[in-house]
């Protein structure tokens, strides 16, 4: 019996197995918070000491740098001075990582080691917020790592974590863009700033990688589309404020890029031709990554496993209709429209919006043929599938009425799949998919990381000066100190020299200056190893777009099927064109016809839309002419080129008279 009050009243108490239910709620909550922040701790832990342990800055990732030296030394975003092209593809990170090393002045391979470890590691927390968010958070189940298991696993989501390149910049922007979509979908107020804030995120789509304007484009439209907060403003004005807000930096940026370089995109597009379509070579690079690893067995298990719990979660919420079959068949557009809208901003949209854009993106890396790196082009994607599953939440089974927890299939079978994606990770994670070493195999994708650490013989490749030990290197900087006279440096089969053709002299009181010229193809190592002053170009058009602008080989090596005779280079540099002064294999007939063939008058106006003095005449030209100078092409052949511009060949002798 319960104790009396004073006048004799019985005091109200508790059912002892209500108390006991709510203390068994508080502890298993506290639970669960434990383990969610544990897997996290856990799951983070085990990224940044395998990102650690394979740390190394890529060959291209020091593509970067150079136009940080530039941009530090007050030549604007340039990869040589003088030459306005955009050589990397990622806008964003070229000015992260430009901020940052202005920011410390340290030395700029340690500050972008730092920014990609940071930016890869916070990846994989927002990811897993998110979707603790998106399965009710850590009251309701146990939370634990699955899907982000899975990315830490593969070697080549280590090895581009450290790599210099933007992978970590893009999966940041990803799980940030997925974390604040959730919230916003469940969210009982959506307060303005937060949906400002979410329109800027989605907007940087395309700076960040221009391919992710898919997934910015369509958060931006489910976000648009959804109902409006309800503000001061008028929803039309709201709307028209948030898209100005997403489009501000985006748009702006592509107008002056446009001014700037003249193309509407990185050039880096133009050179490996990312509008054309190597399909079979695709698949090859898709399995590439998915076989050796038997990759398809985790996201089949995991896939499953997401639809169990969705199941799940509707039978324990089951949705009340507010119309029946009839009414429903007679609702007008406007109303289904409405229920449209509505059901944008919910968890499954945001599911779907992901899921979708991880699908459009393998598809359009499969037509383009994928990439020469292993795994690289396709992390991206893979992070999409995997963000609504990077975590799994564990329900217990409910006490029946008798107090008794019955296992259910639910139950058993997510359990099942987190126990099963860790086994696979711990397979994934010791499993090596390329044994070639420094070998490129005939599909042309190689393990970059250990093709560099062979190569080079350092165990972690990460300053410029490490690379001076790969072939070639020191001999270039020897022979640049050995032609103070001014040279054009073209490869040669022997590791230890180069071939050099001289500069003219200069002609007597003029104020012309010696200068030095590196054909390579790895534009990387080579221009972090000279001076600024040192231009450095590729035959396959990263940083020439002469080259860049050649047509596609058909069957060159993907990412690296363009490459430009050096006869053009000679030209086109002002070297000594003839014999002795030139290698022997280059011929004075195809210099003489690249002489002519770089005079096509198309040919100068590409190359006047980077080199010319950027006056504002020049700007505005190159803005209205960047779509057409994108689409120009010209022929490799020098002699096919003349004919395809309707010049006069000089070494073919003149029609006969008629």
């Amino acid at each position: 019996m319960g104790e009396e009050r004073e006048g004799g009243e019985p005091t109200a108490q508790l059912p002892i197995g209500r108390a006991r239910a709510d203390e068994s709620d508080a502890r298993f909550s506290r639970l669960s918070r434990a383990t969610f922040i544990g897997g996290i701790a856990l799951t983070v832990t085990l990224f940044a000491a395998g990102a650690w342990q394979r740390r190394w800055i890529a060959d291209d990732g020091l593509i970067v740098l150079r136009t940080v030296r530039n941009l530090l030394a007050g030549n604007g975003p340039v990869f040589n001075a003088g030459d306005r092209v955009e050589t990397n593809t990622s806008a964003a990170w070229t000015y992260v990582v430009w901020f940052f090393s202005w920011l410390t002045q340290l030395r700029l391979e340690y500050v972008v080691l730092g920014i990609a470890l940071t930016l890869s590691v916070l990846a994989i927390v927002f990811a897993m917020l998110g979707a603790a968010r998106l399965w009710g958070g850590t009251g309701s189940a146990l939370l634990v790592p699955a899907g982000a298991l899975v990315y830490i696993a593969l070697p080549p989501a280590r090895d581009y974590a450290t790599s210099g390149l933007e992978n970590c910049l893009v999966i940041f922007w990803l799980a940030v863009l997925w974390w604040g979509m959730v919230r916003w979908s469940q969210a009982e107020k959506v307060r303005p700033a937060t949906l400002f804030a979410l329109f800027f995120w989605a907007g940087l789509a395309p700076l960040i990688r221009p391919e992710l304007t898919i997934v910015g484009g369509l958060a931006l439209l489910v976000l648009f589309c959804a109902p409006v907060p309800r503000t001061r403003l008028r929803p039309w004005l709201f709307r028209t404020l948030v898209v100005a807000v997403a489009g501000l930096i985006p748009v702006g940026y592509q107008i002056w890029r446009m001014g700037y370089y003249g193309l509407p995109y990185p050039n880096t597009a133009v050179a490996k031709d990312a509008g054309g379509a190597k399909w079979s070579h695709g698949f090859t690079y898709l399995w590439d990554l998915v076989g050796p690893y038997w990759l398809w067995v985790p996201l089949l298990v995991l896939l499953v496993a997401g639809l169990v719990l969705m199941r799940q979660h509707r039978a324990e919420h089951p949705a009340l209709s507010t119309a029946t079959d009839t009414e429903a068949t007679a609702q007008n557009w406007r109303t289904r429209l409405h229920r449209l809208s509505v059901w944008l901003r919910t968890p499954a949209a945001v599911v779907t919006l992901m899921v979708g854009s991880g699908v459009v993106l393998t598809v359009y890396e499969i037509r383009v043929g994928g990439d020469f790196m292993h795994g690289r082009m396709l992390l991206p994607q893979l992070f999409c599938l995997l963000l609504p599953v990077s975590v799994l939440p564990i329900r217990l089974p409910r006490p029946d009425a008798a107090g008794m927890r019955r296992l259910n299939w639910a139950f058993v079978f997510v359990l099942a799949a987190f126990l099963g994606t860790a086994g696979w990770a711990l397979f994934a994670a010791n499993t090596t998919a390329i044994k070639t070493g420094t070998t490129i195999r005939a599909n042309g994708i190689v393990d970059e990381r250990i093709y560099y650490v062979l190569r080079t013989g350092h165990d972690h490749p990460i300053l410029a000066t490490d690379y001076l030990d790969y072939p070639w290197m020191r001999a270039m900087v020897r022979d640049i100190d050995n032609s103070p006279d001014g040279a054009l440096l073209i490869v040669s089969p022997s590791y230890m020299n180069w071939y050099l053709v001289p500069q003219p002299q200069p002609v007597p009181g003029s104020d012309e200056q010696p200068e030095h010229t590196v054909f390579f193809l790895n534009l990387g190592m080579t221009s972090m190893n000279v001076p600024l002053d040192v231009r450095v170009i590729d035959q396959m058009g990263l940083a020439y777009p002469l080259a860049a602008h050649t047509d596609r080989l058909t069957d060159g090596r993907i990412g690296h099927d363009k490459a430009l005779y050096p006869d053009w280079v000679v030209v086109d540099t002002g070297m000594v064109d003839k014999h002795p002064w030139m290698p022997a294999f280059l011929d004075e007939k195809w210099v003489t016809q690249a002489r002519t063939a770089l005079s096509c008058p198309d040919t100068q106006a590409l190359l006047a839309s980077s080199r010319a003095p950027l006056t504002f005449e020049r700007w505005r030209h190159n803005l209205t002419q960047a779509l057409d100078f994108a689409k120009y092409r010209i022929d490799r052949v020098p002699k096919y080129e003349i004919q395809r511009c309707g010049l006069v060949d000089p070494t073919q002798p003149p029609p006969p008279a008629k």
